[in-house]
């Protein structure tokens, strides 16, 4: 059977860029798929780091125009990667066009932006890079909880945890500036945390913050605290900074329930931790799940049973999951839309950081 090529337009090429090269590359060979993805075109703002980006992944051609890039009448695909500040300008442009969109978290720089890139592709193929909720031990946590084998949730507890925010060497990267980020450890990871919480526990009613900034002259947030009040009656607590030192990349949630729990860390990507409460006491005791079972999400799409995926799979499993949503016209999840709700918590964090006080988040269900 011959597939459908759709032509991919990758504007960015840092880190995400690798990520999301390889993504492309390999979903073939793990997902079937009726849609063959050629690397067109990268486009970036350094000549040389595009010519080297092109010739290590394979990408066709480079460009330096992303506007020009957008109206190419031979790209299907815009994988947005930019900093966050053109995620906006590159989006709108996209959807005109009639692009299928890709974009990287957070969404935008602001919730009036998140919302008219929302309502631009709303209805239309697209995807934001949310990648952990294609985990398989996070997947299985929500099936778990959709099961019920949780109960009553009581806490929902979530911690991204990285070192990096002191490091001299890292002082003029595009995420610590206010233009090009909007915020720092906030929208670079509180987003996955708000994003997983959304997904596993449901609308987030009200939070209440603090946001501090670590390193003098600063334009962002090293680190953000807060509480929240989930809709479903749990009460949660968040914890985003670049300055714990001794984590490297520590993005870990317990949610805890009246018949059991659920734990995760993605420095340990491939083991949940379950207790169940309906166990006998005897026995009752936290099990160390190993997720690489047939019979676990996404495992069968990879390796043989008892063999660890890697932090790339994630991007692969969500580009898969994608590709079968868009073949059977499904809507895919996270989509804009998904976003959209991280965005408008992200600014009723700040909000609150700056009054002190809760702050019911705008659009969560009354």
């Amino acid at each position: 059977m011959k597939k459908q090529t759709l032509n991919v337009a990758m504007i960015g090429h840092g880190f995400m860029g690798r990520a999301h090269s390889n993504a492309f590359h390999q979903v073939g060979h793990f997902f079937d798929s009726p849609y063959a993805l050629r690397l067109k075109v990268i486009c970036g703002r350094n000549q040389a780091a595009l010519e080297q980006m092109a010739a290590r992944w394979g990408w066709e051609e480079i460009a330096t125009d992303w506007r020009a890039v957008v109206e190419r009448k031979d790209v299907d695909i815009v994988d947005i990667g930019t900093p966050n500040r053109l995620h906006h300008d590159i989006a709108l442009a996209a959807a005109q066009a009639g692009k299928i969109i890709f974009c990287e978290k957070p969404l935008a720089m602001s919730v009036e932006e998140a919302r008219r890139m929302a309502d631009a592709m709303r209805g239309r193929p697209n995807l934001v890079w949310f990648n952990y909720r294609r985990v398989p031990a996070v997947a299985l946590a929500k099936r778990l909880s959709d099961e019920g084998r949780l109960g009553q949730v009581f806490h929902y507890r979530a911690t991204y945890l990285q070192s990096w925010g002191p490091d001299p060497a890292r002082v003029g990267v595009w995420r610590f500036k206010q233009s090009e980020a909007g915020s720092g450890a906030m929208g670079d990871l509180l987003s996955h945390s708000i994003d997983l919480a959304l997904w596993l526990n449901g609308d987030i009613a009200e939070v209440s913050a603090m946001t501090h900034t670590f390193a003098p002259g600063r334009e962002v947030d090293d680190a953000v605290l807060l509480l929240a009040r989930f809709r479903n009656g749990s009460i949660g607590t968040f914890e985003a900074t670049r300055y714990a030192i001794g984590c490297r990349n520590r993005n870990a949630f317990e949610v805890h329930g009246s018949k059991g729990m659920v734990g995760f860390n993605l420095e340990d990507l491939n083991r949940l931790h379950f207790f169940d409460a309906a166990e006998p006491p005897v026995v009752q005791g936290p099990h160390n799940l190993l997720v690489t079972a047939t019979e676990h999400p996404y495992v069968s799409k990879f390796w043989p049973p008892g063999h660890i995926i890697g932090y790339e799979h994630t991007f692969i499993a969500a580009l898969g999951d994608f590709l079968s949503a868009l073949e059977s016209g499904q809507t895919y999840h996270p989509n804009f839309d998904d976003a959209l709700k991280v965005q408008q918590i992200l600014e009723t964090v700040t909000i609150s950081s700056k009054q002190g006080s809760w702050i019911k988040v705008p659009g969560a269900p009354a």
